[in-house]
């Protein structure tokens, strides 16, 4: 049943394809349908898949690595032992699999983008079949690089991503969409190039470090020959600034993150919900995935400083320039600097705990933000107008908007019941409980920032939603002589699985923590070991002699 796997990657690429030579004469509501069947039906696959991936038995610590994925899809491609007597005995292949986290991070995907193709339904008037067609293409990439386990796979599902929102953002934007998809471009594959770089380097640097490794581009495989025979510390050092090069523009962290405001306000509401959902979290999963497990020295010693330094004064200059917008979708996205900054501060304290709330914030993101933008799309499409000076009073004319706009910035903000509570509290517990004065001031910062997002948030909530009733053009919001009306049912079908699960993760965080425990606890596990090997830090830094953070039935170590 791994042959799911790829079904559930390539089923919005074939709806694509159709798309694509439908006779483009056709009317766009064909397009809408076969988009909206289409991801309606990779979701369910989704689901599928994740159930059999829970049924699946747990493998025992002692018996797994670093990386240890289940439902595997696994051929060899290319054998070049076969090529000649002299040849290295290397195999290429094509391999997927999916842990907890990427099953949680393709559920994710597959809900962001039925919620993309509602929230377009009206607001792509032309060439509504090639939009969607790029909508389908960015799914299966996205897909792809969460159930690739292969480096070589990885990377090219990770570029492709490129390639369909570019033409989102350039065809379907706003006035500067041609500038902002290529400054985009332009950020996005300079990273990644030194990144590719720094990948061949790792492999062949492993390679020449444990030469009866037959699949060096195995991600599982190489994680583990690493734990058995790792890098010298120098070498680490180099490798982990080439790699991170790619995922810290992807995040992005400051000060990489100046193409992300501009790409945000002139992409498509859809462009945007997938940005900011999934897309941004191909970087933060690229850490969690390639450097963490790989590159334990110098993602102690370099990244914790380093990473975490750039992830807490994003945190604080996001928030800030949130505060200093009056475009509500540019203060939406520069509010995922900030909160992207919490999943960094996480993933980089290397203990259970802030592993553990970096993924789970990963989750909270694109499921708060997603929805903001969905809402942010649904009154722009009806006044034309994004900015606070121009709105005022919106729940009064657009009560269920209103509810919907409250509840999630409360989630966003991180109010105690909704999911980006527990997230960000993780976090925060995680980098506290890594030791040393650096640890305690990063998560400091990082509180601050937790109240500056509640600033900015309720601000726009208070200015755009309450107060006096401001409603520019209403009598012309959807192009003729009609007030503007409250969500109807395909807006209500958007926002509505997004806004539940930020409520279930909220009160109910423990299923999604138990299903990406035992892939958190094998990465913390390994930094757990490689403290003890050094005196001078295990003294205050180990997992084991610090107190425990409880979390409803279970106890994290």
């Amino acid at each position: 049943m791994s042959s799911l796997l790829v079904i559930m990657i390539f089923i919005p690429a074939v709806a694509a394809g159709a798309l694509l030579l439908l006779d483009p004469q056709a009317p766009a509501s064909r397009a809408r349908w076969v988009a909206l069947l289409a991801t309606l039906v990779t979701f369910f696959v989704s689901w599928g898949v994740a159930a059999q991936f829970l049924a699946l038995p747990e493998v025992p610590s002692s018996e797994r690595g670093p990386v240890h994925p289940q439902l595997v899809q696994r051929h060899t491609w290319l054998d070049l032992s076969q090529a000649g007597p002299h040849s290295p005995n290397i195999k290429l292949e094509f391999f997927l699999g999916l842990d907890g986290i990427s099953t949680a991070m393709v559920v994710l995907t597959t809900i962001l983008t039925i919620s993309s193709v509602l929230v377009s339904w009206t607001a792509i008037k032309e060439r509504a079949a090639e939009f969607y067609a790029c909508l389908l293409i960015l799914e299966t990439g996205l897909i792809g690089v969460f159930c690739a386990f292969d480096i070589i796979l990885f990377y090219v599902f990770f570029e492709f991503t490129l390639i369909p929102l570019f033409f989102l953002v350039g065809i379907w934007g706003g006035p500067l969409r041609r500038y902002a998809a290529g400054k985009f471009f332009v950020y996005t594959l300079a990273g990644s190039l030194i990144t590719l770089l720094g990948l061949v380097s790792l492999v062949v640097t492993t390679v020449q470090l444990n030469p009866g490794l037959t699949t060096p581009f195995s991600i599982p495989d190489l994680a583990s020959a690493l734990v058995r025979n790792p890098l010298p510390a120098a070498t680490q050092f180099t490798l982990f600034l080439m790699i991170s090069a790619g995922f810290m523009v992807k995040v992005p962290l400051f000060p990489f993150h100046t193409w992300l405001p501009l790409a945000h306000v002139e992409a498509p509401t859809a462009g945007s919900v997938l940005l900011a959902g999934v897309l941004l979290k191909l970087g933060t999963y690229g850490f969690l995935r390639l450097l963490l497990p790989m590159l334990p020295d110098a993602c102690l010693n370099t990244g914790l400083p380093l990473i975490g330094s750039m992830a807490a004064i994003g945190i604080i200059y996001g928030s800030f320039c949130a505060l200093s917008q009056t475009d509500i979708k540019k203060l939406v996205a520069y509010s995922s600097v900030a909160h992207l900054g919490f999943c960094m501060l996480g993933l980089f304290a290397l203990n259970v705990e802030g592993i553990s709330g970096g993924v789970l914030q990963m989750i909270n993101h694109g499921l708060s933000t997603g929805a903001l933008f969905c809402i942010v799309g649904m009154f722009y499409e009806r006044y034309h107008t994004r900015q606070l000076t121009e709105l005022g009073g919106l729940a009064t004319k657009l009560p269920l908007m209103g509810v919907a706009m409250v509840f999630t910035s409360f989630a966003s903000i991180g109010l105690p019941g909704l999911n980006g509570f527990v997230g960000e509290f993780l976090c925060l517990a995680g980098m506290f409980k890594a030791g040393g004065g650096q640890g305690v001031i990063l998560a400091a910062l990082g509180a601050v920032g937790v109240v500056l997002g509640a600033w900015y948030l309720l601000g726009v909530v208070q200015h755009a939603f309450f107060g006096k009733v401001r409603l520019p053009a209403e009598d012309h919001s959807h192009g003729h002589h009609e007030p503007a009306t409250d969500l109807n049912v395909r807006e209500v079908a958007a926002l509505a699985p997004l806004l539940t699960l930020c409520l279930m993760l909220g009160l109910f965080p423990q299923p999604l923590l138990n299903l990406i425990r035992p892939d958190v606890e094998a990465v913390a596990k390994l930094y757990g070991n490689f403290k003890a090997t050094q005196p001078e830090v295990a003294t205050h830094t180990t997992l084991n002699n610090l107190p425990s953070v409880a979390l409803g039935s279970e106890v994290l170590p």
